[in-house]
């Protein structure tokens, strides 16, 4: 046998156990690359993702917002509705009493005017009376304001009269009223007509 028999084989490696074969290297490398480059790809998908989520988030309180407007401004409307509802009633409450006080003015006369005995007096009354509660239905009542103090928002004055000395009524103080006055609520739809103590 030669020498060179006897020479290890060139061919041959001495690997340890466990160690990366020679052609294993570059494998695990391209691995990590390809790990590097799909963390850099989730990366940015949760970077998208985000600017997705506040894009929805702001848009959402844009539509909150606009639908909180929404639901200020109808209930604004329905506010207003109401109250111009509520006006148109009573200009149409006070408009028709404007026309039915002067009957009713006259069936008053009518009733002073006729005797105790007089069978029609009755239906008269009767009558008088059905108009002065229809009116009060929607809010009109009248005033007679005998004893209080002359107030030209409610009164119109027709005449003065002097009064005793030892009169009830002060100066200045409704003593009688010619024609009682009307309102409805606080407005006032005819001034009472009175004479005020001098």
């Amino acid at each position: 046998m030669s020498d060179t028999d006897n020479s290890p084989d060139t061919t041959e490696q001495n690997t340890s156990p466990g160690a990366p074969a020679p052609g294993d290297g570059p494998a695990v490398g391209v691995e990590d690359a390809s790990v590097a480059a799909n963390g850099g790809t989730e990366g940015e998908s949760v970077k998208g993702d985000l600017d997705e989520l506040v894009r929805t988030a702001a848009q959402r309180d844009e539509y909150l917002s606009l639908a909180q407007r929404t639901q200020a401004d109808f209930e604004n409307y329905r506010k207003r509705v109401a109250r111009e509802a509520a006006s148109a009633h009573e200009r149409g409450a006070s408009g028709l009493a404007k026309e039915l006080l002067p009957a009713l003015d006259n069936l008053d006369r009518a009733m002073d005017a006729a005797a105790a005995d007089d069978p029609l007096l009755q239906g008269v009354r009767l009558v008088r009376n059905d108009i002065a509660a229809a009116l009060a239905r929607v809010g009109i009542e009248s005033y007679s304001p005998v004893g209080e103090a002359f107030d030209p928002s409610l009164h119109e004055a027709v005449a003065t009269a002097p009064q005793p000395e030892n009169s009830p009524f002060a100066s200045g103080t409704v003593v009688e009223v010619y024609q009682p006055g009307y309102r409805l609520r606080e407005s006032v739809i005819r001034p009472a007509r009175v004479v005020v103590a001098a």
